[in-house]
């Protein structure tokens, strides 16, 4: 956990994807926290993270957030997106100057307090799951809840990426895919489901419909929405429960901006409106 004394209560908070699934979060923070101040990087010009080598991930990652800093003066980044977690998340927090929080923990610990029979599921991009990130951070919550009955069925789930930065997010076509790529969760017998990339959620319905009824879902966005929420924000006061009126919102992208600014404000809502355009 970074340490949260490390933040200051008159910054934003920065926050980075590789696209467009980091809006989950934006999305979750601006509910949460509708006074906090945020930036948001949308790295489109070179999604998606999922299928490159992780150490060219990191990075991305360390160059994305000595942007967020230098450039935008944040406070606290969010690192939006689990492959780049998996990837750089523990030499974020042990070399950056502010406090820096990822997806994947959050998740993890949600996972075993949902779960009933202890049968659970993670569903990622291929990196994510290739990196053994999440079944380090579920065993970790599962020793720390006192629980020796979980059993985790990772999946990856390659093409979810590409439908949700599409806008295809409930065709026939991704629901197709989905019955192929849930099926190892599926014959596991999970109860409960990690969406465990930020796109995921755009696809819950789909993932649900698949799954069936009586699986949870839990969403990673959300998680760490109340993680920042709960134990950095509140401790660092950047965003005081009393506080009124309407956070500032800066939407930033590596990629074609008229498209992100389109794509994005039709998966997040109006609080996206124009977007500004970086060039590495």
């Amino acid at each position: 956990m970074p340490n949260a004394s490390r933040g200051t209560s008159d910054k934003a908070i920065g926050m980075f994807d590789s696209g467009f699934g980091g809006l989950t979060v934006a999305r979750a923070l601006i509910d949460l926290l509708p006074s906090q101040d945020l930036v948001y990087f949308g790295d489109t010009g070179r999604y998606p993270y999922g299928p490159r080598d992780l150490d060219e991930v990191r990075g991305f990652a360390h160059q994305i957030t000595r942007m967020l800093v230098d450039e935008h003066d944040v406070g606290l980044v969010v690192v939006a997106c689990n492959t780049a977690s998996a990837a750089a998340l523990e030499e974020l927090q042990a070399n950056c100057d502010v406090p820096v929080i990822g997806v994947i923990q959050p998740g993890a610990r949600a996972l075993v307090e949902a779960t009933r029979s202890g049968r659970v599921g993670v569903i990622g991009t291929v990196g994510t799951v290739g990196s053994g990130a999440y079944q380090r951070a579920v065993a970790a919550a599962s020793e720390q809840a006192g629980r020796d009955d979980v059993v985790l069925t990772c999946s990856a789930c390659p093409g979810f990426v590409e439908f949700v930065e599409r806008g295809e997010t409930d065709s026939d076509q991704v629901h197709v895919l989905a019955e192929r790529l849930l099926a190892p969760v599926r014959e596991a017998g999970v109860d409960t489901l990690l969406l465990g990339c930020t796109h995921y959620p755009f696809l819950a319905r789909t993932i649900g419909d698949v799954m069936g009824r009586d699986v949870v879902l839990v969403s990673s966005a959300d998680e760490t929405a109340f993680e920042v929420r709960s134990t950095v924000l509140a401790a660092d006061r950047l965003a005081a429960e009393g506080q009124t009126g309407q956070g500032r919102h800066r939407w930033v992208s590596s990629g074609d901006v008229a498209h992100f600014a389109m794509l994005g404000r039709r998966l997040l809502g109006p609080e996206l409106g124009a977007a500004e355009a970086w060039t590495w």
